[in-house]
């Protein structure tokens, strides 16, 4: 059985539903396009101005070897808001509501199970109104709208903000008072410092710049798998240093200009925690990239506890 499957979800602008799954490691492709409605290769001037039924939508190829389909629902979900039942922001209509389109009862019963976690959750005030929605025919948009981040990445940044969906996301990753509280119970004082308040620990005296123990090394605060011992190497700067993230897409890289610097800070997409930074001088012959990482964002598994504690499917990481 081919490991090579689709996943087609519908966010709002399509413009925008890219760039959240582009740096996976596992996604083969994302293309853009309508889907849902009732007439054959429709334009985007159709969809937009006719009741054609279609939404803009990304079909994403993936191989379920090395991402799960979950992983791409979760994506999904932070990239939008699914309480807005009237399109995305400044974006009204119906081709810009929000849909999952499952390919098989597999993809439909995880993304039940996900949306009833999140209302469970109480994570957001209003109800969850993303549709569930057999896939059909998918068909692709014009040209010039597909990887429109990438050929136009001024205008993009320019949309992505003045749609509203830039500051809706940053507003929505802030953790609540109790979200906080709770986190201060069960970190550290330097782990909370520096995954919460950006904060850097101490060179050298840190929990893992020494370790070189295979395993991998997970977010401390949601455990989600962020680098492998496979990629840890000396770098003689004080902190972990690795190669590469475990996944490209469980990082975020944003840029940094605090303390009179230019520098490009490294978060945990998952929990937008603070890790480190990463630089250009890194070792040529692992990529030249050095992910100067804080110990205290990270919780270490060795190779012989990766079973019991749920990370199997990762030592093939290692």
């Amino acid at each position: 059985m081919s490991s090579i499957k689709l996943a087609t979800f519908a966010g709002g602008c399509f413009w925008c539903m890219v760039k959240p799954f582009d740096k996976y490691d596992g996604v083969l492709k994302v293309v853009v396009g309508y889907t849902g409605g009732n007439i054959i290769n429709p334009t985007y001037e159709q969809v937009c101005n006719m009741d054609t039924g279609h939404y803009e939508a990304v079909e994403i190829t993936y191989d379920e070897d090395i991402i799960d389909y979950i992983e791409l629902v979760e994506a999904f979900f932070s990239s939008i808001d699914p309480t807005d039942e009237g399109g995305q922001f400044n974006d009204r209509g119906d081709s810009y509501k929000t849909a999952v389109f499952y390919h098989d009862d597999h993809q439909k019963r995880i993304v039940e199970e996900y949306i009833k976690q999140l209302e469970d959750s109480g994570i957001y005030n209003g109800t969850i109104v993303t549709k569930l929605i057999k896939a059909e025919f998918f068909y692709p948009a014009e040209e010039y709208h597909q990887d429109y981040y990438k050929k136009n990445p001024l205008r993009y940044k320019l949309y992505y903000k003045g749609s509203g969906r830039q500051e809706y996301i940053k507003n929505h990753l802030k953790k609540s008072e109790e979200e906080k509280r709770n986190l201060k119970q069960r970190l550290t004082n330097i782990q909370y410092a520096v995954t919460q308040e950006n904060a850097t620990e101490p060179p050298f005296r840190n929990e893992y710049n020494d370790n070189y123990e295979e395993g991998i090394y997970v977010d401390v605060v949601t455990g989600k798998p962020l680098f492998s011992s496979k990629d840890k190497f000396n770098s003689g700067c004080g902190w972990p240093a690795f190669s590469k993230p475990i996944n490209n897409g469980y990082v975020k890289e944003i840029e940094d200009y605090s303390h009179g610097m230019i520098r490009t800070e490294v978060r945990s997409k998952n929990s937008d925690s603070h890790l480190g930074h990463v630089f250009n001088d890194g070792l040529k012959e692992l990529g030249g990239l050095r992910y100067c990482i804080n110990s205290a964002s990270l919780k270490f598994i060795p190779k012989n506890k990766m079973k019991e504690e749920g990370y199997e499917e990762w030592l093939n990481k290692i």
